[in-house]
């Protein structure tokens, strides 16, 4: 145990605390507005699902930032690609496990791609990329809540009529 161990220490970091929560509530707060629409719609991934994926994707990206700033000689190594792989991955899973397939029907893509920007969110916030995360938000925002007021009004593919291929 460092002899140094004090409550302050334990609160040192390279990139400050003030930085920590704002990053992490933003994340919170981005992946909120995507997690809405989930919610509303009564979807099994929602808002708390959402703000997590987002939360948990921002804290391995501020944790990588951590340890960069750490590392002391050319031994230490850090890679912050790999967090991002590992996010990826880690938010694929979760988005895979709510696709279902059933009666020749596939449910439950929207809410895994939803995650999936949830981690992405996430991670630019983590990593203080600002503006990707903003744009994201907005555009997620456009295709969850403006898009599906444009899919009501298209025929639907079984209301469609048949093409000439299909007869």
């Amino acid at each position: 145990m460092p002899s140094d161990l004090s409550f302050q220490s334990l609160l040192d970091t390279d990139l400050g605390i003030g930085v920590m929560v704002f990053r992490l509530g933003l994340a919170c707060l981005l992946c909120a507005v995507i997690g809405l629409d989930r919610e509303w719609r009564a979807r099994p991934a929602g808002l708390r699902t959402h703000i997590l994926v987002g939360l948990a994707a921002a804290t391995f990206s501020v944790i990588t930032l951590e340890l960069m700033g750490r590392a002391e000689g050319p031994g230490d190594r850090t890679d912050p690609i790999r967090v991002v792989e590992a996010v990826t991955a880690g938010v694929a899973f979760l988005a895979a496990g709510t696709i279902i397939q059933a009666r020749g029907g596939v449910h439950g893509l929207t809410t895994g791609a939803g995650l999936w920007l949830a981690g992405a969110i996430g991670t630019a916030v983590g990593i203080g990329v600002y503006a990707v995360a903003f744009l994201a938000t907005i555009l997620g925002f456009a295709v969850l809540f403006l898009l599906r007021h444009v899919e009501e009004t298209l025929p639907k593919k079984k209301d469609a009529e048949p093409g000439p291929d299909k007869v």
